[in-house]
């Protein structure tokens, strides 16, 4: 995989495409185009009042909604500037954030996003209105998210998204706390698109090629299957500098890769790039969406779609000296009583690289219809399956010694989800309201899965020098040789009486004999067989919501859902949401609900060992489920539910011609939050225990953490989101939108300060921007058309340690996009842009904690720290 992705041939892949795109117009005339990408005045204004439907209840627009609703229109999604859907939700919705993890293990393949504040796993995800299945990966550290991964689906595939900003766990279950994302996928009978796109950064690096197209034929009169397949790739992208950890708080002694090369130019020679890099990585994908549907009758359908799609990313991971550094810089006694260190096989130190092959695959299918009693019903099933493939190069299991192979397969986490789903709905005359009241209601049963498959054996044996004098060479009593140590040679130099590390035994330092190797392939030991196997669960949910207008102006929304899950009981949920509108142009409307989320599978069940940096120090450190026994010997304790109460007040509005403005306020309390614990440090005690649970690499993992529900917290926070669109006499048009979330985030209980510390506390209250902002506006010359957007992150702020409390405040950040873009013809357009036009970055990292390895940004940050991007793009629709 790493060879494929060092080779990427991104401008012969660009060239090709536009290639396509030409050959397409000759056999594509304009009798088939398809309407042009060029939008109206007219449409424009007429998206003031965008219907949206959401998975049930009638159709309603957006102002008259009776809780927060976004609608995005394919446009909107074209215009946004990326080609990752994760980063468009980014651009779109600015209560959704998305951070960059260049060496965060799993965390750099599936991209940790939130809304609202609150981790994925607190949104549902949807497709076509049903349910998302998970991502296999589980993140390690903090909120420990296993959530959909958003990215595994083309944003070229996309009709529409529906986010909707509001608690709907009575609805639609578990998962949708802080919101609920539909993703609407095209159903076009008919004509077809193209699209190339080439970019890099300013600097020179991070080369991005996407191509794309989608097809929509007829089946019959009555039928469709619309099909797109995308493919993307990226180079690595640096913006770190030189290893040098010399003067870092935490870093004792410290190295630095241009000091050392001054002082022995055999190490000189060998160094001729930047030992470990910090950005975006080497990253490919292909990805295919299939959406179909057949209408028998008026009363009568089926539909089905599925989704594919497999990607590969490489990342750095933390850079090994050839000194100072447990690995090249401990030596070994072979079974012939030389010494060996892996510093004669890597003599330039080594940095281990990260594979992740993600392969993710959905089918859904159901039938729908109309009874001849007036109810609607909606029968599905579907499946989905998430696969991480792990493997690591350029390093060695060090127990091994000389014999350790230097590639690694380390396993993979699957996770799989199947369900069926009767839905049916109602219109009831039974009232007196102005409308008829709509009685949705329903079933669902719902199978999650987990699996850990184990990596090669290589990746995770303990070899021969996983304990010290494995050949038995000294008495560990009398600290003199045995036989076997009197038979080696004198050239040996063996010295069984120097067994301390200190002066204490009369000399100093310590026999290479006594020395001990760490065990697995080093930074991730593979999966092993005895924390391997499935772990599943069963739940079964039913629902009933009633909505009408009670009054012309007055509409009122119900529901209540219970669920019950085979391995945490049973809870009922329930809502009420309401909207008036006082007059034609002014409305108010609010929402109470409940939540729930189980615990995943995954989050039940993982377990990870890992190379970290943990203020500012590298460490080991082992990720364990509640269950195992090192955390059972902490004290943890069996996970429960977290549970929600929602509140939201609001109002919209419609001041004058062409204005429209939505303020929606928000409280989401989670009681019983789930969260890893504080990093705890390795004890004897803690070290013994390891070691009896026969955890990999028990004798060097520096510290120990664990999931728990943690802490309840209360998220309070308000949206805005205003629109202008004015058309101008001499045909232009200009469309205008301001956008604003505004979060404050408060830890109102902490179950115990030894899993959860005045860091964590600090950290989870202040580390994300307080407050983002997207301002935007598009304005039309008949064939023209300019998009600038202006991004504003608030400030935020960390804290280095409970130790060394010291503080570090970033300021507000503001990145401008710009593109410029030109309808050649009906069928071909063409566009030049720029994201971070001005290339700003966020300060550099003061404290220390993150500046390590060379690395100058904080790399968890959700203010991007890349730099300024440029991009081309040719489209041809047909």
């Amino acid at each position: 995989m790493r060879g494929l992705l060092m080779t990427l041939r991104f401008k012969p892949a660009l060239l090709a495409g536009i290639s396509a795109l030409s050959i397409t117009s000759v056999y594509f005339t304009p009798s088939f185009a398809a309407d042009t990408a060029v939008a109206t005045a007219d449409t424009q204004a007429a998206e003031l009042d965008t219907v949206v439907v959401t998975a049930r209840g009638k159709p309603r627009t957006v102002l008259d909604s009776a809780v927060p609703v976004d609608s995005f229109s394919e446009s909107d999604i074209k215009a946004s500037t990326f080609t990752d859907t994760n980063d468009i939700l980014k651009t779109l919705v600015p209560s959704y954030t998305l951070a960059r993890e260049p060496i965060s293990d799993g965390a750099t393949f599936v991209r940790p996003a939130s809304l609202r504040g609150l981790p994925t796993d607190k949104t549902l995800f949807m497709v076509n209105s049903k349910r998302r299945h998970r991502s296999a990966l589980v993140t390690i550290g903090g909120t420990g998210a296993q959530a959909p991964d958003a990215a595994t689906i083309p944003a070229s595939a996309l009709k529409n998204v529906v986010v909707t900003r509001d608690g709907a766990g009575a609805q639609y279950g578990s998962d949708a706390i802080a919101g609920v994302i539909d993703f609407q996928l095209k159903d076009s009978p008919s004509g077809g698109s193209l699209t190339a796109q080439y970019g890099q950064f300013y600097l020179g690096d991070g080369e991005d090629v996407l191509l794309t197209g989608n097809l929509g034929l007829p089946i019959g009169e009555k039928g469709f299957i619309n099909t797109t397949v995308e493919y993307t790739s990226q180079n690595q992208v640096n913006r770190g500098k030189q290893y040098c950890n010399v003067g870092i708080p935490n870093q004792s002694a410290g190295f630095c890769v241009t000091s050392y090369a001054a002082a022995n130019p055999a190490y000189k020679a060998l160094i001729n790039d930047y030992v470990q890099k910090w950005g975006q990585p080497d990253a490919e994908a292909t990805r295919a969406v299939v959406n179909a549907g057949y209408a028998f009758s008026d009363n009568l359908s089926i539909y089905g779609f599925a989704n594919y799609s497999k990607s590969s990313a490489v990342e750095y991971f933390n850079y090994r000296p050839p000194v100072s550094n447990a690995v090249n810089a401990t030596p070994i006694r072979l079974q012939d009583g030389a010494t060996f260190q892996f510093s004669s096989i890597f003599p330039a130190g080594f940095t281990p690289m990260f594979g992740g092959d993600v392969t993710d695959y959905s089918m859904t299918g159901g039938v729908k219809g109309l009874t001849g009693y007036g109810l609607s019903y909606d029968l599905s099933a579907r499946y989905g399956n998430n696969k991480i493939a792990y493997s690591i190069w350029d390093t060695v299991n060090p127990s091994m010694g000389p014999a350790s192979p230097k590639k690694f397969y380390d396993g993979a986490l699957v996770s799989t989800e199947s369900s069926a789903n009767a839905d049916f709905a109602y219109d009831w005359d039974g009232l007196s309201f102005k409308t008829p009241v709509t009685i949705n209601f329903g079933a669902e049963y719902r199978k999650e899965g987990y699996e850990i498959e184990p990596g090669d054996v290589p990746s995770y044996i303990a070899g021969t020098w996983a304990v010290p004098d494995p050949f038995k060479f000294c008495n560990a009593t009398t600290r003199t040789p045995t036989a076997a140590g009197l038979a080696l040679p004198a050239t040996a130099g063996l010295n069984c009486a120097n067994y301390l590390s200190t002066t204490a035994d009369g000399f100093a330092g310590i026999d290479p004999v006594y020395n001990a190797l760490a065990v697995g392939s080093n930074g991730f030991p593979g999966n092993t067989p005895l924390y391997s196997g499935k772990l599943t669960r069963d739940s079964y949910a039913g629902y009933l919501e009633t909505s009408g207008n009670v009054t012309e102006e007055w509409f009122l929304d119900f529901a209540v859902r219970g669920e019950h899950f085979s391995d945490f009981g049973s809870t009922w949920n329930g809502k009420a949401a309401t909207q008036y509108q006082l007059t034609p142009n002014f409305g108010l409307r609010g929402s109470v609900g409940t939540g729930f989320r189980a615990p995943t599978p995954g989050q039940a069940f993982t377990t990870n060992v890992s190379t970290r940096v943990e203020n500012g120090a590298i460490i080991a450190s082992g990720l364990f489920p509640a269950t195992n026994p090192v955390a059972k010997f902490l004290g943890a304790k069996d996970l429960k539910p977290e549970k929600s109460t929602n509140l939201a007040i609001g109002f919209t509005a419609t001041p004058i011609e062409g204005l429209s403005l939505t303020v929606d306020a928000y409280s989401i309390k989670i009681k019983d939050q789930f969260y890893a614990t504080t990093p705890i440090t390795v004890t004897p005690a803690i070290r013994t225990a390891l070691v009896s649970a026969s955890i990999p690499g028990a004798d060097t993992i520096g510290q120990v953490q664990f999931f728990q529900n943690a802490f309840d917290s209360t998220t309070r926070g308000i949206d805005v989101v205003a629109t202008y669109r004015m058309s101008w006499e001499n045909g232009q048009s200009t469309n205008l939108s301001v956008s604003g979330n505004y979060n404050k985030f408060k830890i109102d209980k902490v179950f115990s300060t030894n899993f959860f510390d005045a860091e964590g506390v600090h950290d989870f209250e202040n580390a994300a921007p307080r407050w983002r902002s997207v301002i935007s506006a598009t304005h039309q010359i008949d064939k023209f058309k300019a998009v600038g957007r202006l991004n504003i992150w608030g400030p935020y702020k960390n804290m280095f340690s409970v130790g060394n409390p010291i503080v570090q405040k970033w300021d507000p950040e503001t990145f401008f996009d710009l593109e410029m873009s030109y309808q050649a013809t009906d069928n071909y357009s063409v566009a030049i842009g720029a994201r971070n036009l001005f290339a700003n970055y966020p300060d550099p990292d003061k404290t220390g904690e993150s500046a390590t390895n060379g690395r100058i940004y904080r790399s968890d940050a959700i203010v991007d720290w890349q730099g300024g991007f440029w991009y081309a793009r040719l489209s041809a629709t047909f």
